[in-house]
């Protein structure tokens, strides 16, 4: 009996290519476009990976008035298959956008990964642990529709088994329903925890510079791709080792996309992310005596008893307010409504202050 022959899989599977990608290229393809994922973006050029190879672009085609549309690394985009220069025609909608606010004064997004599957917040244990920045990155990482991952490297640098689980306990009560993984590119310790979940789709590495990422993406590469820089002794921090977002195929299945040490991480229209960070807050909100409790001074408020109690932290409390109020201001920039409520709360709140400090003075008069 004479068996079916077999399927040769897509030239671009290993790079994450499938049928719900390929369905909604087939317009594109009618049009004659080829398509490609991104590889890598440097100033207004772009390399994608086509199944005939690689092909250097210009992307020019964007508005450059919206920078929600700028090519990104992850992207699958139709690119022109003959012409000199070569131009990116379209971008797919994307399935996850990783974005943060930029240092501008208006409320702009940077992309930093698109259809991304996997964020991995990587942190060093050669510094100490900074919490609510790992909480900052969890939000914009559950806000981008990627599964979560903090990886906390360096773990060699711990002196003994009960402090390296008493680091890791700490960073899981900041990232409730995210695994957390220590690991040691130099003893290989956790890698292969980390390679079993980046070899299951597109991952993008995350964090400040000096957190160890290019040591890290070498390791699951299994050779030195990207180079190397050591930290200071004195902070911890090293320089941009890497400058551009690149785009690797991982040898036990899986890409990778590593990024430059990101030093500011400000939230972008965020709140659904915030909210997921802090779902202890959330939880204990529905159990408010007022559905609308800021929880500040409202009585009946389930969130201040729970930290009375000493069940919730202060501190986490303290992180939740700090991203949710950052995150309103960034949303308000654009939204007019919303800034003239802002105000109102202001106003009303210095009132109250002022009534509370008169009140004050009469009893002391």
């Amino acid at each position: 009996m004479s068996s079916l022959p077999s399927v040769a899989p897509h030239p671009l599977a290993r790079y994450g290519w499938d049928d719900g990608w390929a369905e909604r290229f087939a317009p594109y393809a009618a049009q004659g476009l080829l398509p490609g994922r991104v590889v890598r973006v440097d100033r207004g050029r772009c390399d994608l990976v086509t199944a005939t190879g690689t092909v250097h672009a210009d992307t020019e085609f964007v508005v450059p008035r919206d920078p929600m549309q700028v090519v990104c690394t992850g992207d699958w985009a139709g690119v022109d298959p003959h012409g000199d220069p070569r131009y990116v025609r379209t971008l797919l909608p994307r399935r996850t956008a990783f974005v943060r606010s930029t240092s501008s004064k208006r409320s702009e997004g940077q992309i930093l990964a698109a259809n991304v599957d996997h964020a991995i917040v990587a942190v060093s244990l050669a510094v100490e642990l900074d919490l609510g920045r790992i909480e900052r990155f969890l939000a914009l990482a559950w806000e981008s529709g990627a599964q979560p991952l903090v990886v906390l490297t360096k773990a060699d640098l711990v002196a003994d088994a009960a402090g390296l689980s008493y680091l890791v306990r700490d960073v899981e009560t900041a990232a409730p329903g995210v695994p957390v993984v220590p690991v040691s590119a130099v003893t290989g310790d956790g890698l292969d925890v980390l390679a079993a979940v980046v070899s299951g789709g597109t991952s993008v590495l995350l964090g400040q510079s000096g957190a160890g990422k290019s040591t890290l993406a070498n390791a699951l590469l299994g050779e030195d791709v990207m180079e190397v820089q050591a930290a200071r002794d004195v902070d911890g921090k090293g320089r941009h080792t890497t400058t551009t977002r690149n785009l690797l195929v991982l040898p036990g299945g899986g890409v990778l996309i590593d990024t430059p040490g990101l030093r500011g991480v400000g939230l972008f229209d965020a709140e659904s992310g915030v909210e997921q960070v802090f779902s202890e807050i959330a939880d204990l909100a529905g159990e408010c005596r007022f559905h609308d409790c800021a929880h500040e001074r409202e009585p009946g408020c389930a969130v201040l008893a729970a930290v009375d109690s000493g069940e919730l932290p202060e501190r986490r409390l303290e992180s939740y307010r700090k991203l949710m109020r950052e995150n309103q201001w960034i949303v308000a920039k654009t939204d007019a409504r919303l800034r003239a409520e802002i105000r109102r709360d202001w106003k009303r709140k210095g009132a109250e202050g002022r009534a509370a400090m008169e009140a004050k003075r009469g009893r002391w008069a």
